[in-house]
């Protein structure tokens, strides 16, 4: 799924559970997990392609079949960010030195899992790195229909929040 979906989504899972169980949860952090992944992923080479851009390395900012060979370690950031298992020892390590889960690290969580069902092909998520190798092929994400079917149901979700927030301010008694 594209990054802005991802923030979205997260954002609106944030929303609800932090509705539901009015626990504090700062959904601006829980999108920023929820977009984390990828962050990781291709911030890092795409820093390095614009600095070789800017020092003439390169003459272009597109890919061109060198570049592909010298930034093969995005792979690894790729595998390593998408994982479940990398997750779960961050997850389970920030919880032991905070004291507490961080809710707000769910979002890189719902990441993965929508991934896993949302790529496919070289992208398929290989969810259980470094365990295991196996990505399954999922849906395309970029593909026309499920763009319109996920951002449709994005608006409906957002639309069904903010009904509810107005809902609940016309609700609440005035002093």
């Amino acid at each position: 799924m594209d990054i802005v979906a991802h923030a979205i989504w997260t954002a609106v899972a944030a929303k609800i559970v932090k509705d539901k169980t009015r626990k504090p949860l700062r959904v601006s952090w829980a999108a920023f997990w929820g977009v984390f992944p990828d962050l990781f992923t291709f911030t890092i080479p795409a820093v390095i392609r614009i600095w070789w851009y800017a020092t003439g390395t390169t003459h272009s900012l597109m890919p061109d079949p060198e570049s592909a060979k010298r930034l093969q370690f995005a792979w690894q950031l790729y595998h390593c960010s998408h994982s479940l298992v990398v997750f779960g020892v961050v997850f389970g390590l920030v919880w032991v030195l905070r004291g507490r889960p961080v809710l707000e690290m769910l979002g890189w969580l719902l990441h993965i899992v929508i991934d896993i069902f949302t790529h496919q092909g070289m992208f398929a998520v290989h969810f259980l790195w470094p365990l295991s190798d196996y990505g399954y092929n999922g849906i395309r994400w970029e593909g026309r229909w499920f763009m319109v079917v996920n951002y449709g149901a994005l608006c409906l979700a957002l639309a069904w929040i903010w009904v509810r927030k107005k809902r609940r301010h016309h609700e609440a008694p005035t002093a």
